[in-house]
């Protein structure tokens, strides 16, 4: 099989690709650098069925040429910087929705007919069914990348009715692990760094959210190619635990033998469009037989470990 990549050079892209290519695939990433780091892919660089192809989404033209021969696409390249949606408001809509719409249109131009996408349990807002699965009450929307999101959602699934497509939708919570690059625990370790003596958490600590080990997600995705056979398949990723993020902190500054002070600010959310409470109901995906083996503290501390031998990663940040 050649997948395409886009995104592939990023946090749980390059971890697919490594996954494919030890999986005897052949691999095109395509990446613009714009979050993506190249250091990701110096394993992937030794494989003689790797390809490499620094173009935008947003340039139909170029993504359109390189997915000749391709026969499923990985669509990983995306904003996923939720907390700023308020501040550059083109920016969700134009690398969520567009690039997506973009890809599609690459697709269809080549006959590729499998997509796989990485959307997000932002999706559902505030819902008020919680734990949330993925026939939740249709949601209203309280982050633009929430939103671009599910407008990507709404475009595979239209292009699958429309030209004979298979889609598979991950709906992500946060992921952990290596090659992790943005987020809280990488906040809270670089605050650490500066000062271990004092954190300062956003919100007022009580946001429970869940987690999952990147590993375990590539698992997950795995499960549900191999045994999905809907049209449009739509899975939420996650764990069947959350934690609350002062919870979080703790474990982080443990793991460093610190015991730092915890101060407060902004409320009950950390931005705009922060859920309070993101706990999915993840029975759909189980039900193929995958389970998750690490728990969120474990993801946690793997996290940090990575960070820690990996310090040059805040640096990029």
């Amino acid at each position: 099989m050649h997948y395409l990549v886009t995104g592939g050079a990023g946090f749980i892209g390059s971890n697919v690709v490594n996954t494919l290519l030890q999986q005897g695939h052949l691999v095109t990433v395509y990446d613009n650098f714009s979050t993506g780091m190249p250091e990701f892919l110096a394993d992937a660089q030794q494989a003689s069925g790797f390809r490499l192809v620094e173009g935008d989404t947003l340039d139909l033209t170029s993504l359109t040429h390189e997915m000749q021969g391709v026969d499923f696409v990985f669509h990983f390249a995306a904003n996923a910087d939720v907390r700023h949606g308020t501040e550059q408001t083109r920016r969700d809509l134009e690398q969520n929705t567009i690039a997506t719409f973009n890809v599609l249109e690459a697709m269809r131009e080549n006959g590729v007919k499998r997509i796989a996408f990485s959307s997000t349990g932002s999706i559902y807002g505030e819902p008020e069914m919680i734990p949330t699965p993925e026939n939740a009450p249709f949601p209203v929307q309280t982050s633009l990348y929430g939103a671009s999101k599910l407008a990507g959602e709404g475009l595979i699934s239209a292009y699958c009715e429309g030209f004979g497509f298979q889609g598979y939708i991950f709906r992500f919570v946060s992921i952990l692990g290596e090659r992790y690059t943005h987020g809280h625990v990488l906040d809270f370790y670089r605050q650490l760094q500066t000062n271990p003596h004092e954190l300062h958490l956003l919100g007022d600590g009580h946001q429970r959210k869940s987690y999952l080990y990147i590993q375990d997600c590539i698992a997950a995705i795995q499960t549900v190619i191999e045994k999905g056979q809907d049209k449009v398949n739509i899975y939420n990723l996650g764990t069947d635990e959350a934690c609350e993020i002062k919870d979080s902190a703790h474990w982080i500054a443990e793991h460093l033998g610190l015991t730092p002070k915890l101060t407060f600010g902004g409320g009950t959310r950390g931005w705009i469009g922060d859920s309070p409470f993101i706990l999915l109901d993840c029975q759909k995906v189980r039900a193929l037989g995958w389970t998750p083996k690490l728990t969120i503290k474990e993801a946690i501390v793997c996290t940090v470990d990575y960070l820690r031998a990996n310090e040059w990663v805040l640096e990029r940040r």
